[in-house]
Order: structure tokens, then sequence, then C-alpha cells
């Protein structure tokens, strides 16, 4: 009898771990929403590729990480993690976003959808604010490059050299 539940509570921990390690998506995130009456078509994995932006960055303010948010993956924000959003590139994706006043740049990952405020492309966390050298600005002029899309095996990397032409807002 004893064995029973030892074999029932191994079985029971393994699906719990194995419920752990699986990411609340498969593949990419590049489905067309709308919020607040706009509508937004993200680009395809192929598409994002070596894509570059060029506009206003922000950053999310504390008050609202005290207790984790979800992002647009499923995933837990907590305001200490290096992350970011944008509207239409496919969600997950790494990117290097650069600080075109001062040179700073850092790569993060987008788990998120926004900024939603004018012409902003892209909202930061607040350590990646801090890193960029824009967090008592609060917004900055930055460059955005896809390093690459998706996780694990959906992962599309950009080659080396290739980028397409800037994007200019």
């Amino acid at each position: 009898m004893a064995r029973a539940y030892r074999w029932t509570a191994c079985v029971l921990g393994f699906l719990a771990l194995a419920g752990c390690s699986s990411p609340q998506y498969s593949g990419y995130k590049c489905k067309p929403y709308t919020v607040r009456g706009h509508h937004y078509e993200p680009l395809s994995p192929q598409e994002a590729v070596g894509y570059v932006e060029e506009g206003v960055a922000s950053h999310y303010h504390e008050g609202f990480l005290i207790f984790p948010g979800k992002t647009a993956l499923g995933e837990s924000l907590w305001f200490w993690s290096s992350s970011g959003a944008h509207k239409t590139l496919p969600l997950p994706c790494t990117v290097r976003v650069t600080n075109l006043q001062n040179g700073r740049s850092v790569v993060i990952r987008l788990n998120d959808r926004g900024p939603y405020i004018g012409d902003r492309v892209i909202d930061v966390t607040t350590p990646v604010a801090k890193k960029l050298g824009f967090y008592h600005q609060g917004l900055a002029r930055v460059r955005v490059e896809v390093l690459s899309v998706g996780d694990g095996k959906w992962r599309i990397k950009t080659p080396r050299g290739y980028r397409q032409p800037t994007v200019y807002y």
C-alpha cells in the first residue's frame, strides 16, 4: 500500500514539474488584435527577422508592478525583470534596444503588447530603462533591432550582417 502512495506521489510530482516547464503559448503569438478601437496586425516571424525600427521608448511605472501582472504571453511581469512590450513584433522576440542619445544598448526579451500611448514604439521595464540611461526622463529615442523570434525549437535567428531597412517613427 505504501508503495502505491509513493508511486502516485512521484507521478503527481512529475506532472506538476511538466506543467511548470511548458509555456502558455506554442510557437509565436502574432494574431491580429484590437485595443481601444485601434487594430494591430503583428508581423510574421519571417517578416520580423532583421527588422529595425527607430522611435520613442518609455518604461513601465513601478506602481503597476508591485504585484506581478501577466504579459501577453501569460508570463508573470515583475518589477525587476528585463523585458519589454511592442505592438507589432511577434512574441516572444529578442531585441537589442539602443538609446540614440547616449549609445547604451541592452538585449531584452519582448513578451508583452504595448505601449498604446502616442508615438511610442517600445515599453521596457525599469531595470532596462536604468541600463539605457533614461529612467529619470521617462522617454528616449531608441533603435530596436530584432535578433531572434521565438523560443526553443521555434527560434529563428537573424543571420549575421542581415538588416532590413530601418523604419522611423
